[in-house]
């Protein structure tokens, strides 16, 4: 429908996947962490603080780790394409009904809860599908397809201060929201369950339907319950709630922050973009580098950049720290995620990838949740960050010590080798 049938013989399809979820990611990522431009326009027009006015996106982060549970289940049971579809669907509507709320609890269920329900699973289908597509160069292909979480706040923070400053915030969400109609419910369309749909094994190598047999079928792996019984589970859970109690402590307030020490909200807002240029970078960079040294040591040494980074914010006052620490944060950042997801596939194998990343987005979530709202609290009791910023860098020191002590897990006879 989309691909000649010349270009499809030619082209390995999972790489259609990739740049599916690459544009998709733009979009959603891009609406996804740009509440920080919104922060202060909401929080001035409905007369809130700031722990309250973060409690919007913490309601979102609960939320959407819930939904990513039930979405990685739909993925194993539907496929992407029509969980796509879904959430392209509630993104756009969430923005619409979000640009005529006049009361908090109506901001509560547009943003807090509709828009989880669009955003939020992103993380989990597109590493839990693209995964399926790919072995020898899975990091890679993760990195790629989810490098649109850098380009969407590079390209969409910079849009709605425009259109913030130009017209008001709720036209910016009226025009983002149609936008998101647009990009993802017709990308939605492209998406396959598995490379076997096509007729090839993953990284496209040639065969014929009639020649895959269980040997070449990926192997069920853990099941969720299974899973839910090993150390690495919960240590994975730890790790997933501390780096996102610090990511969205950063994402939610680094704006206000940076405005709050006498810097424009354009200037603040290109703070926020070089986080999203240099999250591409680290995409890219980090996941070749984690197929060479291993997903483990590669998660560990980005976590301790981000802890240097969050020390290095407590004392940045002038525009170049700030600019320092966001390509530094930004790209250590990048380098997290595909080679953390890629680490719970070696750990718990693709069968059952999408339950397992789901519930693991639960403890991000909460995290998520967490990390904004304390960040308010502080703020609202000391009026400065410093405390919060401290407390960021603790959590990525403690990481960086738990994703040490993950080890290899045992399934019956089998072993499930984590890269180190």
């Amino acid at each position: 429908m989309f691909l000649s049938s010349g270009l499809k013989d030619k082209l390995y399809y999972g790489w259609v996947m990739v740049f599916a979820f690459w544009v998709i990611g733009i979009t959603l990522y891009g609406i996804h962490f740009s509440f920080g431009v919104f922060f202060k326009s909401i929080e001035s027009e409905f007369g809130l603080t700031r722990a309250v006015t973060s409690v919007i996106l913490s309601a979102n982060m609960i939320i959407a780790g819930v939904c990513s549970f039930f979405a990685g289940w739909a993925l194993e049971r539907y496929g992407p394409r029509i969980v796509l579809l879904l959430m392209g669907l509630f993104t756009g509507l969430s923005l619409l009904l979000t640009s005529q709320a006049d009361a908090f609890w109506q901001l509560f269920l547009t943003h807090g809860m509709l828009l989880a329900m669009g955003t939020g699973p992103l993380f989990v289908v597109s590493m839990a599908a693209v995964s399926r597509w790919f072995d020898k160069k899975r990091t890679l292909a993760l990195g790629v397809s989810s490098s649109g979480l850098g380009l969407g706040p590079l390209v969409m923070a910079p849009f709605a201060t425009y259109l913030i400053s130009n017209f008001d915030w709720r036209t910016a969400y009226i025009v983002i929201g149609i936008i998101a109609w647009l990009v993802v419910m017709p990308l939605s369309r492209l998406l396959k369950r598995d490379p076997y749909e096509t007729g090839v094994l993953p990284d496209g190598v040639k065969t014929s339907l009639e020649n895959i047999g269980d040997d070449h079928i990926p192997s069920v792996g853990f099941s969720f319950l299974q899973a839910l019984q090993t150390k690495s589970f919960w240590l994975f859970i730890v790790t997933w709630f501390l780096y996102a109690s610090n990511i969205f402590l950063v994402m939610t307030h680094l704006v206000p922050h940076a405005t709050d020490i006498g810097f424009s909200a354009v200037q603040a807002a290109t703070i926020l973009s070089l986080i999203g240029a240099a999250v591409v970078a680290g995409r890219i960079l980090m996941s070749v580098t984690a197929d060479r040294i291993g997903k483990k040591v590669t998660v560990v040494i980005c976590v301790l950049l981000q802890a240097g980074a969050m020390i290095w914010l407590m004392w940045a006052q002038d525009l170049w720290m700030l600019y320092l620490f966001a390509l530094v944060y930004g790209f250590a950042f990048g380098g997290v995620s595909p080679a953390m997801a890629a680490l719970v596939g070696d750990t718990f194998g693709l069968g059952r990838l999408g339950s397992i990343l789901g519930i693991l987005e639960v403890g991000f979530g909460v995290g998520a949740a967490v990390g904004p709202v304390v960040g308010g609290l502080i703020f609202d009791i000391n009026h400065s960050y410093f405390v919060a910023f401290l407390l960021g860098a603790v959590a990525m020191f403690a990481v960086a010590l738990f994703v040490t002590l993950i080890r290899r897990e045992m399934k019956g006879n089998s072993v499930n080798a984590v890269s180190r």
